[in-house]
Protein backbone atom coordinates (compact mmCIF):
# COMPACT_ATOMS: atom_id res chain seq x y z
CA UNK A 1 0.00 0.00 0.00
CA UNK A 2 1.06 3.58 -0.52
CA UNK A 3 1.84 5.76 2.46
CA UNK A 4 -0.24 8.66 3.77
CA UNK A 5 0.56 12.31 3.18
CA UNK A 6 0.55 15.09 5.75
CA UNK A 7 1.47 18.55 4.45
CA UNK A 8 3.21 16.86 1.53
CA UNK A 9 5.24 14.54 3.78
CA UNK A 10 4.96 10.76 3.61
CA UNK A 11 3.68 9.72 7.09
CA UNK A 12 2.35 6.22 6.47
CA UNK A 13 3.81 5.06 9.80
CA UNK A 14 0.99 6.77 11.75
CA UNK A 15 -1.65 4.40 10.40
CA UNK A 16 0.45 1.34 11.28
CA UNK A 17 0.03 1.80 15.03
CA UNK A 18 2.32 0.99 17.95
CA UNK A 19 2.89 -2.76 17.51
CA UNK A 20 3.67 -2.62 13.79
CA UNK A 21 5.90 0.43 14.17
CA UNK A 22 7.75 -1.32 17.01
CA UNK A 23 8.33 -4.32 14.75
CA UNK A 24 9.54 -2.07 11.94
CA UNK A 25 11.69 -0.22 14.48
CA UNK A 26 13.59 -3.46 15.08
CA UNK A 27 14.09 -3.92 11.34
CA UNK A 28 15.03 -0.27 10.83
CA UNK A 29 17.45 -0.25 13.76
CA UNK A 30 19.26 -3.37 12.59
CA UNK A 31 19.43 -2.47 8.90
CA UNK A 32 20.16 1.27 9.32
CA UNK A 33 23.71 0.67 10.52
CA UNK A 34 24.52 -2.53 8.67
CA UNK A 35 25.64 -2.15 5.03
CA UNK A 36 22.45 -3.78 3.72
CA UNK A 37 20.06 -0.83 3.11
CA UNK A 38 17.34 -0.03 5.61
CA UNK A 39 15.18 1.45 2.82
CA UNK A 40 15.12 -1.87 0.98
CA UNK A 41 13.95 -3.65 4.11
CA UNK A 42 11.37 -0.95 4.84
CA UNK A 43 9.85 -1.79 1.46
CA UNK A 44 10.21 -5.58 1.59
CA UNK A 45 9.00 -6.29 5.14
CA UNK A 46 5.77 -4.23 5.02
CA UNK A 47 4.98 -5.56 1.54
CA UNK A 48 5.43 -9.18 2.63
CA UNK A 49 3.27 -8.61 5.71
CA UNK A 50 0.60 -6.69 3.81
CA UNK A 51 1.30 -3.46 5.71
CA UNK A 52 1.45 -0.03 4.15
CA UNK A 53 4.81 1.63 3.48
CA UNK A 54 5.81 3.51 6.67
CA UNK A 55 7.06 6.33 4.45
CA UNK A 56 10.31 8.16 3.92
CA UNK A 57 9.64 10.38 6.95
CA UNK A 58 9.79 7.34 9.23
CA UNK A 59 13.11 6.19 7.80
CA UNK A 60 14.60 9.67 8.03
CA UNK A 61 13.41 10.26 11.60
CA UNK A 62 14.96 6.94 12.62
CA UNK A 63 18.32 8.62 12.04
CA UNK A 64 17.96 9.83 15.63
CA UNK A 65 17.98 6.21 16.79
CA UNK A 66 21.09 5.52 14.71
CA UNK A 67 22.74 8.63 16.17
CA UNK A 68 22.11 7.48 19.73
CA UNK A 69 23.49 4.03 18.97
CA UNK A 70 26.67 5.28 17.26
CA UNK A 71 27.45 7.81 20.00
CA UNK A 72 26.91 5.28 22.78
CA UNK A 73 28.93 2.52 21.09
CA UNK A 74 31.82 4.80 20.09
CA UNK A 75 31.56 7.04 23.15
CA UNK A 76 35.28 6.97 23.90
CA UNK A 77 36.06 8.12 20.34
CA UNK A 78 33.34 10.78 20.37
CA UNK A 79 34.41 12.09 23.78
CA UNK A 80 38.05 12.18 22.68
CA UNK A 81 37.21 14.10 19.50
CA UNK A 82 34.98 16.65 21.26
CA UNK A 83 37.10 17.36 24.33
CA UNK A 84 40.39 16.84 22.49
CA UNK A 85 39.37 19.39 19.86
CA UNK A 86 38.18 21.89 22.46
CA UNK A 87 41.44 21.50 24.35
CA UNK A 88 43.46 21.96 21.17
CA UNK A 89 41.53 25.12 20.29
CA UNK A 90 42.15 26.49 23.76
CA UNK A 91 45.88 25.77 23.39
CA UNK A 92 45.82 26.89 19.75
CA UNK A 93 47.45 23.62 18.84
CA UNK A 94 46.50 23.31 15.17
CA UNK A 95 48.51 20.10 14.80
CA UNK A 96 46.42 18.15 17.33
CA UNK A 97 45.10 14.95 15.72
CA UNK A 98 41.65 15.18 17.34
CA UNK A 99 41.17 18.71 16.05
CA UNK A 100 42.36 17.83 12.56
CA UNK A 101 40.14 14.72 12.43
CA UNK A 102 37.13 16.74 13.60
CA UNK A 103 37.75 19.31 10.87
CA UNK A 104 38.08 16.53 8.29
CA UNK A 105 34.68 15.23 9.35
CA UNK A 106 33.20 18.71 8.86
CA UNK A 107 34.74 19.02 5.38
CA UNK A 108 33.60 15.50 4.47
CA UNK A 109 30.01 16.33 5.45
CA UNK A 110 29.69 19.26 3.03
CA UNK A 111 28.97 17.14 -0.10
CA UNK A 112 25.98 15.32 1.42
CA UNK A 113 24.60 18.56 2.89
CA UNK A 114 24.63 20.23 -0.52
CA UNK A 115 23.22 17.18 -2.31
CA UNK A 116 20.61 16.67 0.41
CA UNK A 117 19.31 20.21 0.08
CA UNK A 118 19.12 19.95 -3.70
CA UNK A 119 17.38 16.56 -3.69
CA UNK A 120 15.13 17.08 -0.64
CA UNK A 121 11.95 17.86 -2.64
CA UNK A 122 12.26 14.59 -4.53
CA UNK A 123 13.51 12.43 -1.65
CA UNK A 124 10.73 13.28 0.80
CA UNK A 125 7.86 13.64 -1.64
CA UNK A 126 4.88 11.34 -1.35
CA UNK A 127 5.28 8.39 -3.75
CA UNK A 128 8.79 9.52 -4.64
CA UNK A 129 10.08 7.70 -7.75
CA UNK A 130 13.39 7.15 -5.94
CA UNK A 131 11.60 4.81 -3.51
CA UNK A 132 10.40 2.54 -6.29
CA UNK A 133 11.25 -1.15 -5.91
CA UNK A 134 13.21 -1.14 -9.15
CA UNK A 135 15.47 1.75 -8.11
CA UNK A 136 16.10 0.22 -4.69
CA UNK A 137 16.77 -3.23 -6.17
CA UNK A 138 19.28 -1.91 -8.71
CA UNK A 139 20.97 0.15 -5.99
CA UNK A 140 21.30 -2.91 -3.75
CA UNK A 141 22.94 -4.97 -6.47
CA UNK A 142 25.25 -2.15 -7.59
CA UNK A 143 26.44 -1.58 -4.03
CA UNK A 144 26.96 -5.32 -3.52
CA UNK A 145 29.24 -5.39 -6.57
CA UNK A 146 31.26 -2.39 -5.36
CA UNK A 147 31.62 -3.86 -1.87
CA UNK A 148 32.75 -7.16 -3.42
CA UNK A 149 35.44 -5.36 -5.42
CA UNK A 150 36.62 -3.48 -2.33
CA UNK A 151 36.72 -6.70 -0.32
CA UNK A 152 38.47 -8.74 -2.98
CA UNK A 153 41.04 -6.35 -4.42
CA UNK A 154 42.13 -4.07 -1.55
CA UNK A 155 44.77 -5.08 0.98
CA UNK A 156 43.07 -3.75 4.16
CA UNK A 157 46.43 -2.94 5.76
CA UNK A 158 46.04 0.67 6.89
CA UNK A 159 45.14 1.57 10.47
CA UNK A 160 42.85 4.20 11.95
CA UNK A 161 45.76 6.45 12.98
CA UNK A 162 46.91 6.59 9.34
CA UNK A 163 43.71 8.23 8.11
CA UNK A 164 44.24 11.57 6.35
CA UNK A 165 42.22 14.38 4.79
CA UNK A 166 42.13 12.67 1.39
CA UNK A 167 40.53 9.60 2.96
CA UNK A 168 37.91 11.75 4.69
CA UNK A 169 37.01 13.63 1.51
CA UNK A 170 36.70 10.45 -0.57
CA UNK A 171 34.48 8.76 2.02
CA UNK A 172 32.53 12.02 2.37
CA UNK A 173 31.79 12.10 -1.35
CA UNK A 174 30.81 8.42 -1.24
CA UNK A 175 28.37 9.26 1.54
CA UNK A 176 26.29 11.23 -0.97
CA UNK A 177 25.27 7.89 -2.44
CA UNK A 178 23.31 7.23 0.75
CA UNK A 179 20.67 9.68 -0.50
CA UNK A 180 19.68 7.14 -3.14
CA UNK A 181 17.39 4.54 -1.52
CA UNK A 182 19.01 1.12 -1.57
CA UNK A 183 22.61 2.32 -1.44
CA UNK A 184 22.80 2.69 2.38
CA UNK A 185 24.99 5.20 4.18
CA UNK A 186 26.87 2.46 5.99
CA UNK A 187 27.35 0.55 2.75
CA UNK A 188 28.66 3.49 0.72
CA UNK A 189 31.05 4.82 3.38
CA UNK A 190 32.32 1.41 4.46
CA UNK A 191 32.99 0.48 0.85
CA UNK A 192 34.85 3.73 0.21
CA UNK A 193 36.93 3.24 3.36
CA UNK A 194 37.82 -0.30 2.27
CA UNK A 195 38.87 1.06 -1.14
CA UNK A 196 41.30 3.29 0.80
CA UNK A 197 42.90 0.06 2.11
CA UNK A 198 41.80 0.51 5.72
CA UNK A 199 41.46 -2.69 7.70
CA UNK A 200 37.86 -3.80 8.08
CA UNK A 201 37.25 -2.85 11.71
CA UNK A 202 38.84 0.59 11.34
CA UNK A 203 36.98 1.16 8.07
CA UNK A 204 33.68 0.61 9.90
CA UNK A 205 34.78 2.79 12.84
CA UNK A 206 35.80 5.55 10.45
CA UNK A 207 32.54 5.21 8.54
CA UNK A 208 30.40 5.63 11.65
CA UNK A 209 32.36 8.55 13.11
CA UNK A 210 32.48 10.43 9.81
CA UNK A 211 28.74 9.96 9.37
CA UNK A 212 27.73 11.45 12.74
CA UNK A 213 27.03 15.01 11.47
CA UNK A 214 25.09 13.71 8.47
CA UNK A 215 23.04 11.33 10.63
CA UNK A 216 22.31 14.09 13.15
CA UNK A 217 21.45 16.60 10.44
CA UNK A 218 19.10 14.23 8.62
CA UNK A 219 17.27 13.39 11.84
CA UNK A 220 16.90 17.02 12.96
CA UNK A 221 15.78 18.09 9.49
CA UNK A 222 13.08 15.42 9.42
CA UNK A 223 11.86 16.21 12.93
CA UNK A 224 11.58 19.85 11.91
CA UNK A 225 9.58 18.87 8.81
CA UNK A 226 7.28 16.66 10.89
CA UNK A 227 6.83 19.47 13.42
CA UNK A 228 5.82 21.85 10.63
CA UNK A 229 3.36 19.21 9.39
CA UNK A 230 1.52 19.57 12.74
CA UNK A 231 1.39 15.89 13.67
CA UNK A 232 -0.93 15.16 16.56
CA UNK A 233 0.08 13.61 19.91
CA UNK A 234 -0.83 10.11 18.74
CA UNK A 235 1.46 10.37 15.72
CA UNK A 236 4.37 11.56 17.87
CA UNK A 237 3.82 8.75 20.37
CA UNK A 238 3.84 6.15 17.57
CA UNK A 239 7.09 7.61 16.27
CA UNK A 240 8.57 7.61 19.80
CA UNK A 241 7.93 3.87 20.14
CA UNK A 242 9.75 3.25 16.88
CA UNK A 243 12.68 5.41 18.00
CA UNK A 244 13.19 3.63 21.30
CA UNK A 245 13.04 0.16 19.75
CA UNK A 246 15.25 1.19 16.83
CA UNK A 247 17.90 2.70 19.15
CA UNK A 248 18.30 -0.56 21.04
CA UNK A 249 18.35 -2.60 17.84
CA UNK A 250 20.87 -0.26 16.20
CA UNK A 251 23.32 -0.61 19.10
CA UNK A 252 23.32 -4.40 18.75
CA UNK A 253 23.62 -4.01 14.98
CA UNK A 254 26.89 -2.08 15.39
CA UNK A 255 28.19 -4.68 17.84
CA UNK A 256 27.33 -7.47 15.40
CA UNK A 257 28.91 -5.65 12.45
CA UNK A 258 32.19 -5.13 14.29
CA UNK A 259 32.32 -8.81 15.34
CA UNK A 260 31.59 -10.01 11.79
CA UNK A 261 34.24 -7.74 10.26
CA UNK A 262 36.76 -8.74 12.93
CA UNK A 263 36.28 -12.50 12.59
CA UNK A 264 35.24 -12.82 8.95
CA UNK A 265 34.91 -10.11 6.28
CA UNK A 266 32.24 -8.10 4.48
CA UNK A 267 31.40 -10.99 2.13
CA UNK A 268 28.24 -11.98 4.08
CA UNK A 269 26.86 -8.50 3.39
CA UNK A 270 27.83 -8.70 -0.29
CA UNK A 271 25.85 -11.92 -0.71
CA UNK A 272 22.89 -10.69 1.31
CA UNK A 273 22.69 -7.35 -0.51
CA UNK A 274 22.75 -9.10 -3.86
CA UNK A 275 19.98 -11.46 -2.73
CA UNK A 276 17.80 -8.58 -1.47
CA UNK A 277 18.31 -6.71 -4.74
CA UNK A 278 17.22 -9.70 -6.80
CA UNK A 279 14.17 -10.21 -4.57
CA UNK A 280 13.14 -6.59 -5.08
CA UNK A 281 13.56 -6.70 -8.86
CA UNK A 282 11.68 -9.99 -9.16
CA UNK A 283 8.98 -8.69 -6.83
CA UNK A 284 8.61 -5.51 -8.87
CA UNK A 285 8.52 -7.41 -12.18
CA UNK A 286 5.96 -9.99 -11.06
CA UNK A 287 3.87 -7.67 -8.93
CA UNK A 288 4.00 -9.73 -5.73
CA UNK A 289 5.83 -6.85 -4.02
CA UNK A 290 3.48 -3.95 -4.62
Amino acid sequence: MAGACTAGIDTGFVELGYAKVAALGVVQGITELLPISSTAHMRIVPALLGWRDPGSAFSAAMQAAALAAVISYFWSDVRGLVFGSLGALKRRDWTDWNLRFSLWIVFATIPIVVAGVLLAPMLNACNSPLRSLTVIGISCIAMALLLAIAEGYCNHSRRFDQINLKDALIVGVAQVGALIPGISRSGSTLTAALFRDLNREDAARFSFLLGLPAIAGAGLKEFHALWKAHLDAHAWSVLAVGLVVASISAFFAIWSLMRILEKFSSWPFVVYRGFVGVVLLVGAATGWLA
